[in-house]
């Protein structure tokens, strides 16, 4: 390879990693990292490996670090992993010292040093940016001011369920609330929510093993650190635990000789882009969607590639005929991991593919931005049957033919008839099925907080709903005021306008839907609550495993009647995780390692036997 090839191959690592370090990935980590290695292999003495991959935050002040901030060596192999251990091993031999290796998740956010004082990125790794004014803008600490090394990161359920389809990654939004003096609507609302925060590394939970054990065992040891935490990971960092050792190997310019990181990854594969499909979801956004040529990936065929939004297809110039690499992690949708070969005409709508209306440009989304576009109307009442949960047969494209006929709202579907179904063209089996289903979905238990968020309201998932409907009926609930939302623990002014608004908005659909008589499980108010006096009475607790005495639905129900708090994960908050049979180990690991105490189903039974008026 001539020079100027390298030097290209540099240019191509530098435009990848300044895009990264903007929150705006075009590339993913195992493709950035193969082009390194290439580099490596071509001229293992070029600056570019003998330094920290830059970041850059315009208009903050500079600041040197006390100890160099450096990078972190990367192993995605076991020969990779068996390789540093083995290196270890050397020189503890050597020093004669024990040897053993610390293992912390490996956080995906922005790196920064809190001395209490300063709070700074990690910048090329010996000079960083002033940032404090992340605090002000409403990130919190995780344990206080001043413990040095950590992430500011975003809470990974919650953007799972309210931004992934406005950002394409969580970093996206931290870097913009870290950079920008204006913070868009969705970075403020997580700021209130406390939902952003920075974590030192020396609050995150960590396991130590021997050498055998982390070669052996690397796999589960990954899996086990990275189940307790909530936050956006891409890997486990490993390090020795001897200081002497740490003193002995030091470091390159680039990461430290005694840690490396295991990075987590799925399997890839080469295809070209045949077509792309836009997609119209629930609140307008016009997603992009690739079709490709079938390429086999994780046991399946793959077809369809994510391309998240139109301003991927935009910036790395995606056509007909480009060449691609996909990725498929946790048998889930497939992305694009790089873009090989830019081909084609780059095509991107003007109008929405449904309605035919004119879009806008919001950040890197395109959006329809007419409220009556029929796929919007069909997306929003495929929310409402899928957040509820109770009524099968209302896939999209049966809603397709419903919304079809002219029925656009759930209003009208909710009149509905067999011979309606027939009607619009249905068979007899499936028209009973479809109005039998109407049916049940009214008069089967649902959870109060479940049918709320299926109205598909500003900013509220299910977990809001439920702290809602822990302070208001859901009836109510239409008449509150922006204050007396915000006066609740979690909601701050722009989330409590936001919602407030909603519900003014659809208080006529809320108030008919109620009306229909829906079998809802209420959500014991904390006023009710707080009169109750058991053994569980404000405890948190997590129910697993298959229960012997009863549905686990019913136990949840019957906890919460009793004042408890019913969680659906395990987390530092809380009390007791109750185990019914066949409980994975991996759960019961997690608590374990956060303190959390653990119960069998009998143990249960035995403490709240009292409040039932049972004896123990």
């Amino acid at each position: 390879m001539t020079p100027f090839s390298i030097e290209s191959l540099v240019n191509q690592l530098k435009t990848y990693n300044a895009a990264y370090r903007q929150g705006n990935p075009l590339v993913g980590d195992a493709e950035y990292d193969r082009l390194v290695e290439k580099l490596r292999a071509l001229s293992p003495d070029h600056p570019f490996l003998q330094a920290v991959e830059p970041e850059q935050f315009s208009g903050r002040q500079q600041v040197r670090h006390p100890v160099p901030m450096l990078s972190i060596e990367k192993a995605y192999t076991p020969d990779q992993l068996e390789r540093f251990v083995a290196r270890v091993k050397k020189e503890a031999e050597a020093l004669g010292v024990p040897l053993s290796f610390k293992l912390t998740p490996k956080l995906d956010g922005v790196a920064g040093r809190d001395d209490g004082t300063v709070f700074a990125t990690r910048g090329n790794g010996l000079v960083g940016y002033e940032i404090s004014s992340a605090f002000d803008k409403g990130v919190i600490s995780i344990g206080g001011r001043g413990q040095g090394l950590g992430e500011i990161v975003v809470v990974k359920s919650y953007f799972d369920e309210l931004l992934a389809d406005l950002f394409e990654h969580p970093r996206n939004m931290v870097v913009g609330i870290v950079s920008s003096d204006t913070l868009n609507e969705n970075a403020r609302i997580a700021l209130e929510k406390k939902k952003v925060r920075f974590v030192p590394y020396n609050q995150l939970p960590s396991l130590t093993v021997n050498a055998d054990t982390l070669v052996k065992d690397y796999r589960q040891l990954t899996q086990t650190l990275l189940s307790k935490v909530d936050y956006p990971t891409d890997g486990v960092v490993v390090e020795a635990t001897d200081e002497a050792i740490k003193s002995k190997m030091g470091a390159t310019a680039h990461h430290y000789r005694w840690q490396i990181a295991i990075k987590t990854r799925g399997e890839t594969a080469d295809t070209t882009v045949e077509s792309i499909e836009w997609q119209v979801g629930r609140t307008g956004n016009i997603t992009p969607v690739l079709m490709v040529s079938p390429v086999f990936l994780s046991g399946a065929t793959i077809r369809r590639v994510t391309a998240h939004h139109a301003g991927n297809i935009r910036d790395q110039k995606i056509g007909t005929g480009t060449r691609i690499r996909v990725i498929r992690s946790g048998e889930v949708i497939p992305k694009i991991e790089a873009v090989l070969e830019p081909q084609g005409e780059m095509m991107l709508p003007t109008a929405c593919p449904s309605c035919q209306k004119p879009l806008s440009w919001q950040n890197d989304f395109l959006k329809c931005t007419n409220p009556d576009c029929k796929a919007q109307v069909e997306q929003r009442i495929s929310h409402w049957f899928r957040s509820l949960g109770n009524a099968d047969w209302f896939g999209i494209k049966t809603i397709q033919r419903i919304v079809e006929s002219g029925r656009t709202c759930l209003e009208d579907i909710y009149t509905l008839s067999e011979s309606d179904f027939i009607t619009m063209g249905f068979g007899p089996v499936q028209s009973k099925n479809l109005a039998e289903a109407l049916s049940l979905s009214r008069t089967q238990p649902v959870e109060d907080w479940r049918f709320l968020a299926a109205f598909g309201i500003s900013n509220l998932g299910t977990g809001d709903s439920r702290k809602l409907l822990s302070a208001f009926s859901i009836e109510s609930l239409l008449d509150v005021t922006p204050d007396d939302i915000k006066a609740i623990k979690g909601f701050g002014d722009i989330t409590s306008k936001a919602i407030s608004d909603d519900l003014s908005r659809l208080r006529p659909l809320v108030t008919h839907m109620l009306e229909l008589g829906f079998n809802l499980e209420r959500t014991p108010l904390a006023s009710d609550i707080s009169a109750i006096q058991t053994p569980i009475s404000g405890k948190h607790l997590v129910f697993t495993g298959k229960m012997t005495g009863g549905s686990r639905e019913a136990m949840q129900a019957q906890a919460q009647s009793l004042g408890a708090v019913v969680q659906t994960a395990v987390s530092r908050t809380t009390d007791y995780l109750v185990c019914g049979e066949k409980v994975g180990a991996a759960k019961m690991d997690k608590a374990s390692g956060l303190g959390v105490k653990v119960i069998s189903e009998s143990e249960y039974t035995a403490l709240i036997g009292p409040a039932l008026g049972k004896g123990a």
